[in-house]
């Protein structure tokens, strides 16, 4: 394991931002990967980017819960697929041991089930292993708690299956508007005004959404949504799922 132990005062992603421009508060990253040539180029990717820090490694879930207990990181890169024990059930017991440190998965699984296991077990961002370092660093910098970030390589690579029904669902332009801005990461409270509906019937227009695509949250419908081709595809940025 290498690791630096850092200051354990008060803690906060650096990119959340603080009042000052010269602020030298770094982001603090353990890397938990049991392939090790991955985990140390990952580290020193991360050690070149201005704000951020490695400050540790781990190569097995164990390992990676304890050091993150003794390190307590701002964000935790995880493996999903270790011997011994998966990155998924390692995903939960760090939310319990680091409450304030998100967790962004990296898997060479790219169906959206796993991302949908992946925000189950309580990460925050699922980055595909196949895709680039850039894509990796731009979550890394844009993950907060309390929302799914999905690399965009997770929707270019990810298998197209057939849904239940073949034909795509027939959605309203409404239901179109409030669908894009669930990709888009915007909240129902936020979207109502900006649709000029009330809150309650933007929930209604969400639940018809989720219905029509057989969805049992909207970061599945809006997967299955991007797998239909009722989305376009994703540009560069990550999409975001509160």
């Amino acid at each position: 394991m290498d690791g630096v132990n850092g200051d354990q005062g008060e803690r906060h992603l650096a990119n959340e931002g603080s009042d000052g421009e010269g602020s030298e508060r770094e982001t603090a990253v353990l890397v938990i990967d049991d392939h090790r040539t991955f985990a140390e180029m990952l580290a020193a990717a991360l050690n070149a980017l201005p704000g951020m820090r490695c400050v540790g490694t781990a190569g097995s879930a164990a390992e990676g819960v304890a050091e993150a207990s003794r390190l307590q990181p701002d964000i935790v890169v995880m493996d999903i697929q270790m011997p011994r024990e998966d990155g998924l059930a390692a995903t939960r017991r760090i939310r319990e041991v680091v409450p304030d440190a998100v967790v962004a998965v990296v898997t060479a699984h790219t169906s959206p089930e796993w991302v949908a296991k992946a925000a189950q077990a309580g990460a925050s961002a699922f980055i595909p292993k196949n895709g680039s370092l850039t894509d990796l660093t731009d979550i890394l910098r844009s993950v907060r708690a309390g929302q799914m970030l999905v690399a965009p390589s997770t929707f270019a690579t990810a298998p197209v299956t057939a849904p239940r029904n073949p034909a795509a669902p027939e959605l309203s332009g409404r239901e179109l508007d409030v669908l894009r801005l669930l990709a888009a990461g915007i909240p129902v409270k936020q979207m109502a005004p900006d649709l000029g509906i009330t809150v309650n019937t933007c929930r209604g227009y969400v639940k018809s959404v989720r219905q029509k695509l057989d969805a049992g949250s909207q970061l599945e419908a809006v997967l299955r949504a991007r797998q239909l081709g009722l989305l376009d595809e994703p540009g560069s940025g990550p999409s975001s799922l509160a």
